[in-house]
């Protein structure tokens, strides 16, 4: 001040000790949230999907969809799994779709669960048109073999490269399982290979990577892996997606070319035991036909 005369001092030593301390508490806040709170949450997501080629007698049908689970990473123990089972069933869905990746490796503060010890809780699921399930890619690393095995011991079938029919009260479609894009075969042609050429078709995964493959006959591919980033910062978006088209098929409803993919953000985490924007969830589908007379639009 003595060389400018009347200059005065944008803060002062006091002033900028709160602010450094204010941004410090923020700093700490946001990691709080972004490590225990988030992380150790559970929504169930609901999400409406119109598709113009889907049967207006089957207009309405719900289904969720449980995402890596990844049961075993930190806030995702068996009780977790006991409460995601009991909010799934009381969505009241028509059907339920294990989207790969049960277990888990490498997490920071992780353990490892026995995939029989989550299969004797996700038994209890129930949904009128059926459970079924494909495997991921932290399924194939601990054995692929073993985690089919305890699911199909409780009844749950794995559709790896394989499809069913689904006959229910309002209709018929058919449901096909794609193997996992990084460590299946993941074999779209054999997959829909007994789906006859006409007639309504879903298609779920677990890596969205493989949506570029699937034919237009397909109504609706569903899928999990990203985990929507785990991170998702304003702005600036998700920083690490684990997918090679980046963002592009991070979380949600995406369509391309006329089809159709939706991407669950999941349950679990994987590296990082890290969430911020990005809850864990179930994801509630309504898939809609346009020309529906239940309020499609």
């Amino acid at each position: 001040t003595l060389l400018f005369p009347g200059y005065v001092p944008c803060m002062t030593r006091r002033q900028a000790k709160i602010l450094v301390r204010s941004v410090g508490l923020l700093l700490l806040g946001l990691a709080v949230w972004a490590f225990v709170i988030e992380p150790a949450s559970l929504r169930v997501q609901s999400y409406t999907v119109t598709i113009p080629d889907w049967p207006v007698g089957l207009s309405g049908l719900r289904i969720a969809v449980l995402a890596d689970l990844h049961t075993g990473s930190p806030f995702n123990d068996l009780g977790k799994l006991r409460a995601i089972v009991t909010a799934t069933n009381g969505a009241g869905c028509d059907l339920i779709l294990l989207a790969g990746d049960l277990v888990i490796q490498g997490v920071l503060g992780g353990t490892v669960v026995p995939p029989e010890d989550s299969a004797g809780i996700l038994k209890e699921l129930s949904a009128p048109l059926g459970v079924y399930a494909v495997l991921g890619n932290h399924d194939w690393w601990l054995n692929a073999d073993r985690v089919r095995r305890a699911l199909e011991g409780v009844q749950i079938p794995v559709l790896e490269d394989d499809a069913v029919e689904i006959i229910g009260k309002q209709g018929t479609f058919w449901l096909a399982g794609i193997s996992d894009f990084w460590e299946g075969a993941h074999d779209v042609s054999r997959a829909l290979s007994k789906v006859p050429a006409a007639g309504p078709v879903l298609t779920f995964t677990h890596n969205p990577d493989v949506f570029p493959e699937i034919p237009s006959r397909v109504s609706l591919t569903i899928a999990g892996h990203t985990h929507g980033g785990q991170v998702h910062v304003p702005i600036i978006g998700r920083p690490v997606v684990p997918s090679r088209y980046g963002e592009r098929f991070a979380a949600g409803h995406i369509v391309e070319e006329g089809r159709h993919l939706f991407v669950s953000t999941g349950l679990g985490t994987s590296i990082l035991p890290v969430r911020f924007r990005v809850p864990p969830e179930i994801s509630i589908l309504t898939v809609r036909s346009v020309a529906g007379t239940d309020g499609a639009s």
